[in-house]
């Protein structure tokens, strides 16, 4: 199995980081959707349908296989021999990243739930700063597996 590992790494590593920048891209973007979907969809009929349409798309037809994708492949290369050094803080420090945004891809999913059903609490203000989230994700992990700490 590590020679087939070993021989795809190319390929495996291509189609992570593709899929981690599909679901990074709506990472970024579902929140600001929803910012929008707070601040404007109420005010215009019909409007919040349509935030309420284009937060379901951008879920289930591009984040969650991204996310899917994104996890496939990177076990794939935590499985790649050779690959990780599980000696080192910085596959640790990835880890912990990886799942703090898989939390954060699921939190997005139970605030859109909450739109839907008409009890969101949060602001638009709120849903801003919570679009900082995985900018800093993505800093921790993209530093740790490049300098390899």
């Amino acid at each position: 199995m590590g020679d087939v590992l070993s021989a795809l790494y190319p390929w495996t590593k291509a189609i992570h980081i593709m899929a981690v920048i599909s679901w990074m891209a709506g990472l970024f973007y579902l929140p600001r959707l929803f910012v929008h979907h707070v601040e404007q969809g109420p005010d215009v009929a019909g409007l919040g349908s349509v935030f309420a349409m284009m937060e379901e798309k951008l879920l289930k037809m591009i984040m969650n296989p991204a996310m899917i994708t994104t996890w496939l492949f990177g076990l794939a290369l935590v499985f790649t021999p050779g690959i990780v050094d599980w000696g080192l803080a910085w596959p640790w420090v990835k880890a912990g990243g990886v799942l703090a945004m898989s939390w954060f891809h699921f939190w997005l999913a139970g605030q859109r739930r909450l739109l839907l059903a008409g009890r969101a609490t949060l602001s638009g203000r709120r849903y801003r700063l919570m679009n900082e989230v995985p900018t800093v994700l993505m800093v921790v992990i993209v530093v740790a597996v490049v300098l390899r700490f």
